[in-house]
C-alpha cells in the first residue's frame, strides 16, 4: 500500500467559492422531512398503523422495515452539509420491494 501527502488542497472537503451559486436556494431540513412523509404516505403507512391498532394484527415486516429505512435516510440526508439539490432522487432513499 502506498500513501501520498497532499498539502494545500482542500478541494475535497470544502466547495470552491465559484461552485456556490447565490441564485440557488438552499435545501432545508423541512424539505427532506416533507419528502420522507411523502414516501411514507405512498406505502400507506398510516393505514397500516391504524389497522394494527384496531385489529391487533401487526403490520407486515417489509412495511415496518421500509418505514424505519425512510426515517433513517431522512435523518442522514438532513445532516449533510450542504443538503444536495437532488435530495428527492431515488438514489438517496430506500425502495419498497
Amino acid at each position: 500500500m502506498r500513501f501520498a501527502v497532499i498539502e494545500g488542497s482542500r478541494e475535497w472537503t470544502e466547495p470552491s467559492w465559484r461552485e456556490v451559486s447565490p441564485a440557488r436556494a438552499a435545501v432545508l431540513v423541512e424539505d427532506v422531512e416533507a419528502e420522507a412523509r411523502r414516501r411514507l404516505r405512498s406505502c400507506k403507512l398510516n393505514e397500516w398503523r391504524t389497522r394494527e391498532f384496531i385489529t391487533g394484527q401487526s403490520m407486515p415486516d417489509d412495511i415496518r422495515h421500509f418505514a424505519m429505512q425512510v426515517e433513517f435516510a431522512a435523518v442522514a440526508i438532513a445532516r449533510l452539509s450542504p443538503i444536495p439539490d437532488d435530495f428527492d432522487s431515488d438514489v438517496y432513499w430506500p425502495r419498497l420491494l
